[in-house]
């Protein structure tokens, strides 16, 4: 089974009230498309789609031609974009990922679930799922009493229902991740009814769960394992709950490879961070960017590392380093500050 993967990435996100791109906006160490993207790189057979919008020459030029581009030129909504894409990927795979581009704790794990199970079942869609809160603006995943996915319901639509309490009480919701049997989705989704929405008229891919239940074929849902790759980053607001998910997924990670966090809620470590055993890391510290820290050390409090490499036995604390090298079994004098220089010993 060959995979391809579309992420949609047009939209400006003006409830960001910025002049950069929502998704070009840093989280978790790098900008937000970066986590998805790479990510995305590692189970796609090819390269990567991204629907973008006009003036996207900043992705471009971040992600270069890593990926492929198909312009939005008109927003119509989410199955609008896909339907742009099919003179490109239409004969190209067996299996469609789409994904938001602003879900940046989205793993390739799930994606790999995703695809396995639609080909083991043959379902014409399996998208991804999380039990969240019920006040939240997610569409409600509606099952049958066999637990078939019969539809997904959006809040604005159930409150237009008979008993909207029943919908809107689902603790089921769409995380907006959908894997597509490739065959099925280009010879429907230019068949999706179009809606007014508050912008004009526009084409839900959502809608596309109900053309397949309308064909009698199997529409599935995976429970994610961890909500907060769920999470989506509109505002700043969001944002602020995407960084904290992103620190509390390295901090799990290093604890779980025998790394010491005395204060985890005050220690902010990105994602490509490496730590060796049976260090400990004090409050205050920030490990960036590619940043590489051997076993047995000591670091902070008060400390940041920017891509550093830091041997084993070291000690440092209430520094600054910045693309430099420690070796092994070095102690900083305290308040030291590095810029690309290369360390033999302070002791």
């Amino acid at each position: 089974m060959t995979l391809s993967i579309i992420l949609l990435a047009a939209g400006h996100g003006t409830r960001m009230n910025s002049k950069t791109q929502k998704i070009l906006h840093a989280v978790g160490g790098k900008p937000m498309i970066m986590h998805l993207f790479e990510a995305a790189e590692t189970v796609a057979d090819g390269r990567p789609l991204l629907i973008v919008g006009k003036g996207a020459d900043a992705l471009q030029t971040l992600l270069n031609d890593r990926a492929e581009y198909v312009v939005q030129a008109k927003k119509m909504g989410t199955g609008h974009a896909v339907m742009i894409a099919k003179p490109y990927q239409q004969g190209q795979s067996d299996q469609v990922i789409v994904a938001y581009g602003d879900m940046p704790l989205l793993k390739a794990e799930t994606m790999h679930r995703l695809a396995e199970q639609q080909a083991k079942s043959g379902a014409a869609v399996v998208m991804l799922s999380l039990i969240g809160d019920p006040d939240t603006s997610f569409g409600r995943v509606v099952r049958d009493e066999n637990g078939r996915v019969t539809e997904i319901i959006e809040v604005a639509e159930a409150k237009q229902r008979p008993n909207p309490a029943a919908y809107l009480s689902i603790p089921e919701l769409n995380a907006g991740v959908y894997c597509f049997d490739a065959d099925w989705l280009w010879q429907n989704i230019n068949d999706l009814p179009i809606r007014q929405a508050r912008s004009g008229q526009e084409y839900y891919l959502t809608d596309m769960v109900g053309t397949a239940v309308s064909q009698n074929k199997l529409v599935e849902a995976i429970i994610s394992d961890e909500p907060d790759e769920c999470l989506g980053a509109g505002t700043r607001a969001e944002m602020v709950m995407v960084e904290k998910a992103f620190r509390r997924r390295a901090n799990g990670r290093l604890l779980a490879q025998g790394v010491t966090l005395i204060d985890p809620d005050n220690c902010y470590i990105d994602q490509d961070v490496t730590v060796g055993q049976d260090t400990v890391i004090w409050p205050g510290t920030y490990l960036q960017g590619n940043t590489a820290v051997g076993k047995n050390c000591t670091i902070g409090p008060n400390t940041v590392l920017k891509n550093a490499a830091i041997g084993d036995n070291c000690h440092i604390a209430q520094a600054s380093i910045t693309g430099a090298t420690v070796v092994n079994g070095t102690t900083t004098k305290p308040f030291i500050i590095m810029n690309n220089e290369f360390l033999i010993s302070n002791n």
